[in-house]
């Protein structure tokens, strides 16, 4: 854990390069990425890493209207990689603009986070070993115009941690099986 909190220390040093950095432990078990908004895309790093999976995605998110994320997702499960999606009960009221409705017209299999007062998560986790956490909404806006910081951690106990969480979020949420409301 100390070598952890270590490398988010040289992570936030090296930060100011306006690019994402990238450290790795010295005994190679973890890899870490961190990225800022504004002025890095956390975006296309995301995306990227989407791109890279092979097996699994699993995602949590409070609000999710970034299409390039979502067309992303809809590709990685053409290519065969399991994509699961848990969302705040807001993205499924009609009320607030959602790219739900696009993942669910492609078969992305989709839960309500509705147990909780807000489901704030913001999270994927890649092929039950790398996760992606931060404040970073799943949002234009998160990308071109908050403060926002995500961080991206290659280590498979790390990500068997927040599986555990997710599969507990997803027990508590329900599966959505009826037409989403589009906002107006």
């Amino acid at each position: 854990m100390r070598a952890i909190l270590t490398l988010l220390g040289l992570l936030l040093l090296t930060a100011c390069s306006r690019s994402p950095a990238t450290i790795t432990t010295d005994d190679g078990q973890t890899q870490m990425q961190v990225c800022f908004t504004p002025g890095e895309d956390c975006t296309t790093l995301l995306v990227d890493q989407i791109n890279a999976a092979q097996k699994s995605i699993e995602v949590e998110a409070y609000t999710f209207t970034s299409f390039p994320i979502a067309k992303a997702l809809v590709q990685a499960a053409a290519r065969g990689v399991e994509v699961q999606v848990i969302l705040d009960k807001t993205q499924f009221d009609g009320q607030h603009f959602s790219v739900a409705p696009y993942l669910q017209k492609k078969g992305i299999p989709l839960y309500e986070d509705n147990q909780v007062n807000i489901a704030h998560n913001k999270i994927m986790i890649f092929d039950q070993n790398t996760i992606e956490t931060g404040s970073f909404n799943f949002t234009k806006a998160a990308q071109n115009n908050n403060a926002e910081n995500m961080l991206i951690i290659r280590n498979a106990l790390l990500a068997k941690a927040y599986i555990q969480n997710f599969d507990i979020r997803q027990k508590q949420s329900q599966p959505i099986h009826f037409p989403i409301p589009m906002a107006p």
